[in-house]
């Protein structure tokens, strides 16, 4: 279609003429693979915390604790990493992107090998949950943030490859958690997983860097204000955000114990959990590719209705070990979407120069509902535990089937307050007060709401 080439042509020439223009490659796949393997020990080292939960909270003599105190374990180091998002890009301007990564990787580092010596919950809390999570939050926002500067055309691509790497490293270290415990013990299993993070956290540090374009704002360039909290377009992103992280936190952790309520086998449950990590590693690439091709706002608004979809049609229905199975497989490929496309779509939205600062405020808004998704999901299943006429998990399935139902109307809004704002660009004019709250919400008609365009 003319028209969608002619706005596609837009989208790409604005770089020439608003934004610096980017690389779009060389150096910058070095910093994609590094960015992956930041990713793979981080978020895939998190992802490990579900196998060793199961064994501590099985085996009570280790350390005594509630079901609830064993997820806020989980919810609190989620959080922490991005509470701890406000400080990253000062931090970073101030002693640069190579120290902070570096002090990222030793708090991660530290925070494993203390863990392997706790011997009550409180311990934990400090260690696996706050410790780690500022060490992940200094690794993975320093990391994520460096990377779009080196890309234009090929950013979604390079985001989905390198945030592939938190599904691989999820189904690398869950099934190697489960190993080393059987062979070695939670105590062992915590000191391996430390140092291979400090090994590949601190070869990552040393080959990132940040692409320096010209009038290109370092990392630290905090730009972002209060005052723009009331911008529509920032508020619909963070709610957004905030559904579709309840919904992927609780089906993240549900599987294995969904797979035990219909009669599985807890190596059933294991493997349906390792399957939806698989897809989580195979679909963000894929994800980024064909948002680079359709659109970036536009792929992550199909793949978060898809994700719903599975949840109502396939997760219900489901009572066998090979529907589980296909189940985590298709839903993995699809409910990461909002951690695999917030920065390509958070540069569409707000441009490159306040990419940083505000991805961080994005980052600090989930914090709460990052912290409680998992006790949430608990809830949920002992609620469902408790319904003696079904037995079932219906109460789990739509709760995560409706958030994600949620955050794809949210990216429907989003995508026609894009359209409207490149009409206006083309047009060469900014309606007064664009992007804010007003009387008169001119670009929610249905001609924007329901017309195809590149966005």
């Amino acid at each position: 279609m003319p028209e969608n080439a002619a706005l596609q042509d837009f989208d790409e020439t604005r770089w020439k003429t608003v934004e610096p223009n980017p690389p779009n490659g060389g150096y910058g796949w070095v910093c994609t693979l590094s960015v992956f393997l930041i990713n793979a020990h981080t978020w895939g080292i998190n992802s490990s915390w579900a196998v060793i939960m199961a064994h501590l909270s099985l085996n009570s003599h280790c350390i005594k604790a509630t079901h609830l105190e064993w997820a806020l374990v989980g919810g609190i180091s989620i959080s922490q990493a991005l509470i701890i998002s406000p400080v990253v890009n000062p931090l970073a301007s101030l002693i640069g992107i190579q120290m902070t990564l570096v002090t990222g990787t030793l708090l991660i580092f530290l925070s494993l090998l203390t863990a392997s010596f706790a011997t009550k919950i409180w311990h934990l809390f400090l260690s696996q949950g706050i410790c780690f999570g500022w060490g992940m939050g200094l690794t993975y926002i320093t990391a994520s943030a460096a990377l779009p500067s080196w890309f234009s055309t090929r950013r979604s691509l390079a985001v989905g490859l390198s945030t592939s790497g938190a599904g691989v490293g999820g189904l690398v270290y869950s099934l190697v958690a489960n190993a080393t415990i059987q062979h070695f013990g939670v105590a062992w299993t915590y000191r391996i997983i430390a140092f291979c993070s400090l090994a590949a956290n601190s070869v990552a540090s040393a080959l990132i860097k940040e692409a320096r374009c010209s009038s290109m704002p370092g990392i630290g360039g905090f730009t972002f204000s209060l005052g723009d909290f009331g911008r529509i377009e920032v508020l619909i992103i963070i709610v957004w955000g905030v559904v579709t992280d309840l919904g992927y936190i609780t089906l993240l952790y549900s599987i294995p114990s969904f797979a035990s309520s219909i009669g599985l086998t807890p190596t059933q449950g294991s493997i349906g959990n390792a399957m939806l990590n698989l897809g989580l590693g195979l679909g963000r690439p894929f994800l980024g590719y064909l948002s680079d091709s359709l659109g970036r706002i536009n792929m992550a608004l199909l793949m978060t209705a898809l994700c719903a979809i599975l949840c109502f049609g396939m997760w219900i229905p489901a009572h066998s070990f090979g529907t589980v199975v296909a189940f985590s497989l298709l839903a993995g490929l699809v409910c990461g979407t909002f951690w695999a496309t917030i920065t390509p779509v958070l540069v569409e939205i707000v441009g490159m120069q306040k990419l940083a600062s505000t991805f961080s405020v994005v980052c600090l808004s989930l914090v709460l509902p990052t912290t409680f998704a998992e006790s949430a999901a608990m809830q949920l299943v002992v609620a469902d535990a408790e319904d003696d006429r079904t037995g079932s998990y219906i109460k789990t399935q739509l709760f995560v089937g409706c958030m994600f139902l949620a955050g794809a109307t949210s990216l429907w809004l989003l995508r026609a307050w894009k359209m409207f704002d490149m009409e206006s660009e083309t047009c060469g004019k900014k309606p007064s007060g664009a992007g804010r709250w007003s009387p008169q919400v001119s670009w929610l008609t249905p001609r924007l709401l329901f017309q195809y365009r590149y966005v």
